[in-house]
């Protein structure tokens, strides 16, 4: 089993690590996806069904995008 680290930024961003970039054969602009159970996370490169689905799923979620939203979360 290989191990990679990376850390998170103050805005909870982390650089993928090149052995996981070359082992999901990712590019910049690539979406990843994140399952999660329990606690356990694995991380995938997007298949055009979860980025369908996410698309889909997007528009319906626009009662959370106000400006009162963004100011009550920011710090989140």
């Amino acid at each position: 089993m290989q191990t990679a680290i990376s850390k998170l930024t103050k805005k909870y961003q982390a650089t993928v690590p090149e052995a996981v970039r070359k082992m999901l054969n990712l590019n910049a602009g690539d979406i990843i996806t994140f399952e999660i159970d329990k606690d356990i996370i694995k991380l995938r490169k997007a298949s055009p069904i979860d980025i369908e689905f996410m698309n889909a799923l997007v528009p319906t979620l626009n009662e959370w995008n106000s400006q009162n939203d963004e100011e009550a979360y920011n710090d989140l």
